[in-house]
């Protein structure tokens, strides 16, 4: 995809904020040590390095990519180094004759952990300002080295050497960025994760391992969901997560896959913002929390109700009802009377025979 032409001027365009940048990412190069693999599309997480790396600055007033045209999750300029091939000098030439913001930033496409936070970190790192302040801010690896291509730079001191390099036989051909960033004045900013770039199959399987680690894999997750669904919303992961739990154990399992489905319904009916998630998900977790309420006050009223039960009981164990077709004489003896004998019958008051003893 590629947005409107933006205009080739060294001024700032009109209405453009204070602390605007662009961006360069060169995306060519052979890819030798992957075997000649297209290295910018190679997947790490479901989203092409390159994506991943176009996600890390989607505030940038313009990103130029300098490479073959190809499809991206957002949209982008192309420019082309004049010869292709001709270096990482005269690749980022060709970008930077499309921006005009006073910082630029320098990237490479094959960053899988290049993040907004570390963006703003370079460009704070250039802050100082003025005659004696730095003109660039680099990236150092796990190593201590110098990352020329995860850098926020001036425009005007990259210019400045450009046209110096460029004056010289052969041109920017072939020269080492090295050459480039050798007469600037740099400061280190230290990051080995966001530094950590895929240059063999090993960085890409180590890449692919990391993001699936539990403590990273929800946030690569939504990040990935919302490129793919073309979504720049800030997910507060927390919120939705306790709204799904509190379906889940409130209602049913199956409603927390539902209920967050239908906030995110809701919030978009109302505008998509994040106050409107927050809104839709407190409203729906309210609910959620009434209905296991009423499963508690069930469960309490069943407990005392059954108490009151145990309690009526005799303490001898339940009482055996009375044969309905016979009915009682309150002052009828407890005990069983002895049979009398059916063929003499027994006049008031007379006492029974005794038993024959011989």
């Amino acid at each position: 995809m590629e947005r409107a032409a933006h205009p080739e001027s060294p001024d700032r365009p009109a209405g453009r904020a204070v602390g605007a940048y662009d961006v360069v990412v060169l995306a060519g190069g052979g890819a030798r040590r992957l075997g000649g693999a297209d290295k910018p599309g190679v997947r790490v997480g479901g989203r092409s390095l390159l994506d991943r790396v176009l996600g890390a600055c989607t505030d940038a007033a313009v990103t130029v990519v300098v490479a073959a045209p190809r499809p991206t999750a957002r949209p982008v300029r192309w420019a082309r180094e004049d010869p292709p091939g001709a270096g990482p000098v005269a690749a980022l030439a060709a970008g930077l004759r499309h921006t005009t913001a006073d910082t630029v930033l320098a990237l490479s496409a094959d960053l899988p952990f290049l993040a907004p936070d570390t963006v703003r970190r370079l460009r704070a790192a250039l802050e100082p300002g003025g005659g004696a302040g730095p003109e660039g801010a680099l990236l150092t690896d796990a190593g201590g080295r110098d990352q020329p291509l995860v850098a926020a730079y001036r425009a005007g001191a990259l210019r400045r050497e450009l046209a110096v390099l460029g004056a010289r036989p052969g041109g920017l051909a072939g020269l080492p960025l090295r050459r480039l960033t050798a007469a600037l004045r740099l400061t280190r900013v230290p990051d080995p994760v966001a530094a950590f770039d895929c240059d063999t199959w090993d960085d890409i399987a180590a890449a692919r391992a990391r993001i699936r680690e539990h403590g990273h894999v929800l946030d690569e997750w939504i990040s990935a969901a919302k490129d793919e669904l073309g979504i720049d919303l800030d997910v507060d992961t927390g919120l939705l997560l306790d709204l799904a739990r509190d379906a889940a154990h409130g209602v049913a399992r199956p409603a927390a896959p539902l209920t967050t489905f239908l906030v995110g319904y809701a919030a978009a009916r109302a505008g998509g913002c994040p106050e409107a998630v927050a809104e839709a998900a407190r409203r729906a977790a309210a609910l959620a929390q009434r209905w296991a309420q009423e499963t508690e006050e069930t469960e309490q009223a069943q407990e005392v109700e059954e108490e009151g039960r145990a309690a009526a009981a005799p303490a001898g164990g339940p009482a055996v009802p009375a044969d309905p077709g016979t009915p009682t004489d309150p002052a009828a003896p407890t005990g069983p009377a002895a049979p009398a004998d059916p063929g003499t019958p027994a006049a008031p008051g007379t006492p029974a025979p005794r038993p024959d003893a011989g």
